[in-house]
């Protein structure tokens, strides 16, 4: 190849690697919690609603709903084997990788919501933080409880494992933060605010966001080292990129700020949000921040220059709905492709496929893995009960199912999304 073509070979690849980079939307409510599987090739989102979503990043499609809890999840982790969900309910359930076949495995290790969970460096055990004042250390492998750690006086909000894999570090609304080692009392030390969230780098530097918008920083025996001001109240989420020299902190009035671990200083801050940030993850090439936020959806942004990378409406090219794409329903539908498709041939993805929706009965397309409660329904799908579905919502008009909350209020819009139905779905002669 000529100098010329490569030149405009690698500006092509370049300009579709920046573009082809959706933001990830599925949920039905605020997104509270995230994380990046080892890999980089899944991230898991947990939300309000009540479910966690598994997606498949580089194609932003939504591989996997998971519901099982009642009430919302509020922490997520993602380790070799598989993944983990926590919520209100305080239970945590392990699920494998194979998330779309299999039940997970649920214990109750608290008695009130469960606000954090930590992954081990080596993966085998899973800390979890409560509002029941407690920590508990769980064996990923059987679920069995390993360790009980008591001490904080008012709620537990985040939780994190030190590079050793054997000292904890807790965050608690009592203004501590402790370091809990195998065996013996914590180190505890008292900050100036309540503490919301706690990131550690893989040296032992210790990070913990505070309700008054500032970023304590420590080492590894608990020494204060520096007080950055976030500049937001309060820093709700702290994520650490995966070489340890930038820290993300989030906060509910909507920004991002990143922070210069090694300078002690802000680096600087995401604009666009516009909207409450509840979560925040690094991939582990440590190129893209990944947040959560109260518009419902998963965003990306580059994490070296704080750029947001593409845009909601993005998909995949084998997403083009063909003659069905310059109808007005199309632009509707395209919050329901991260979930289903259209043709037998593509087959199902988080939700089966739609092709031969209208006059067939819910639950009834085979090899796709309903829930319980979607194979009781005595629902046929017809243009009237679709636009109910979209009317009022997954979770009033099928509840207990595994589908995402998503609403069409518009009437105009609910009808123009049923005539792309009826003209995508209808089987091909």
């Amino acid at each position: 190849m000529c100098p010329a073509l490569r030149l405009i070979a690698s500006y092509l690849f370049l300009a579709s690697a920046a573009v082809a980079q959706p933001d990830l939307r599925g949920h039905g409510g605020p997104v509270r919690a995230l994380a990046v599987a080892p890999d980089g090739r899944t991230a898991i989102s947990g939300s309000f609603d009540s479910s966690a979503i598994i997606w498949a990043l580089e194609s932003g499609r939504a591989l996997a709903v998971l519901r099982a809890h009642d009430g919302a999840i509020n922490a997520v982790a993602a380790h070799a084997g598989g993944y983990v969900t926590a919520g209100e309910d305080g239970r945590v359930a392990f699920w494998g990788i194979n998330v779309s076949s299999a039940k997970p495995r649920i214990i109750k290790p608290h008695e009130a919501p469960v606000a954090g969970l930590a992954v081990s460096p080596d993966g085998a055990q899973l800390a979890s933080a409560s509002w029941d004042r407690t920590i508990v250390i769980t064996d990923i492998a059987s679920g069995a409880l390993l360790r009980r750690l008591e001490g904080h006086t008012d709620s537990v909000n985040a939780v994190a494992f030190m590079g050793d894999g054997e000292r904890v570090v807790s965050a608690g609304y009592d203004a501590t933060l402790r370091i809990w080692p195998a065996g013996g009392p914590p180190v505890i030390v008292t900050l100036p605010a309540a503490l919301n969230a706690v990131a550690v780098t893989r040296e032992g530097l210790i990070a913990a966001g505070g309700a008054n918008g500032i970023v304590y920083l420590l080492d590894a025996s608990g020494k204060p080292i520096a007080d950055i001001d976030a500049g937001e109240i309060p820093a709700i989420a702290l994520a650490v990129s995966p070489d340890g020299a930038k820290l993300a902190a989030a906060s509910p009035r909507g920004s991002v700020t990143f922070i210069d671990l090694a300078k002690r200083a802000k680096l600087f801050t995401l604009t666009g949000p516009g909207l409450p940030v509840w979560s925040a993850a690094f991939t582990p090439d440590g190129r893209q921040l990944l947040t959560g936020g109260s518009d419902r959806l998963v965003r990306r942004w580059d994490a070296r220059s704080g750029d947001h990378l593409g845009a909601v409406a993005w998909l995949p090219a084998s997403d083009d709905f063909g003659p069905f794409a310059k109808m007005p329903g199309a632009e509707v539908f395209k919050a329901c492709a991260v979930c289903h498709t259209l043709t037998p041939d593509d087959g199902a993805r988080a939700g089966p496929t739609l092709h031969g929706l209208f006059g067939r009965r819910a639950g009834s397309v085979r090899g796709y893995n309903y829930s319980p409660a979607f194979n009781a329904l005595d629902i046929v799908w017809t243009p009237q009960t679709v636009s109910r579905l979209f009317e009022i919502g997954p979770q009033a008009y099928t509840p207990g199912t595994k589908m995402p909350e998503q609403t069409v209020g518009n009437a105009q819009e609910r009808q123009a999304l049923i005539e792309f139905l009826i003209a995508a779905t209808a089987p091909r002669k």
